[in-house]
């Protein structure tokens, strides 16, 4: 990774962001020197100005930042750095130097959802019950999610609210291998959403 550190004075922002929820964490600065020693260890590492040495995040508080992955930005002077945090990240205790809470919105877990069950499809291992549906073929997939839908109505009409969550779970995982058995992805089922919210939308 080609890194400018001499644009400006031998430093380099690094934007810390938590790789599971997408939460920008804190801001430190680097030098080569600090970049090469977060390659060294796999954990980030800052050049501190008011220490004036470099300082591994969590050396002394146990709250490490293990990296990811590491970008550069266009003008090669900022890093973006994805890690998962050991505990708070900011020195006051909150988990970002905001006093923001650091939760995973779950809904990005459809998208990991859809990345499990993709490698379930490409490597169909046996005794897996996504590996039978898709060896049962689109129309039994189909089939269940339409299975699914009708008993989440039945729990939503004569159920409970908890029997009517584990059956609409039951549809949605359905509905993603379906998808994937058709070759699409759930952001792209988002993204219809999304341009039908627009007031302009007019249906197909």
């Amino acid at each position: 990774m080609n890194i400018d550190f001499d644009k400006s004075g031998g430093l380099v922002p690094a934007i810390i962001q938590d790789a599971t929820t997408r939460q920008v964490l804190m801001l430190g600065y680097m030098n080569r020197e600090a970049y090469e020693k977060t390659l060294e260890l796999g954990r980030v590492t800052f050049y501190s100005r008011t220490r004036r040495r470099l300082w591994t995040k969590g050396e002394e508080s146990g709250h490490f930042l293990e990296v990811v992955d590491m970008k550069v930005d266009c003008d090669a002077d900022t890093l973006l750095i994805r890690v998962h945090p050991h505990g708070p990240t900011c020195h006051t205790g909150t988990d970002t130097c905001w006093s923001e809470q650091n939760t995973a919105n779950p809904l990005l877990f459809l998208t990991e959802l859809q990345d499990f069950i993709e490698k379930r499809h490409e490597q169909m291992p046996e005794g897996s019950y996504t590996t039978s549906l898709f060896r049962d073929g689109l129309n039994r997939i189909a089939q269940k999610v339409g299975e699914e839908a009708l008993e989440a109505v039945i729990e939503a009409v004569n159920g409970s609210d908890d029997r009517l969550l584990y059956e609409a779970s039951d549809m949605f995982y359905h509905l993603v291998v379906l998808l994937t058995a058709k070759g699409l992805r759930i952001e792209q089922v988002a993204a219809e959403l999304a341009e039908r919210h627009n007031p302009g939308w007019k249906k197909h």
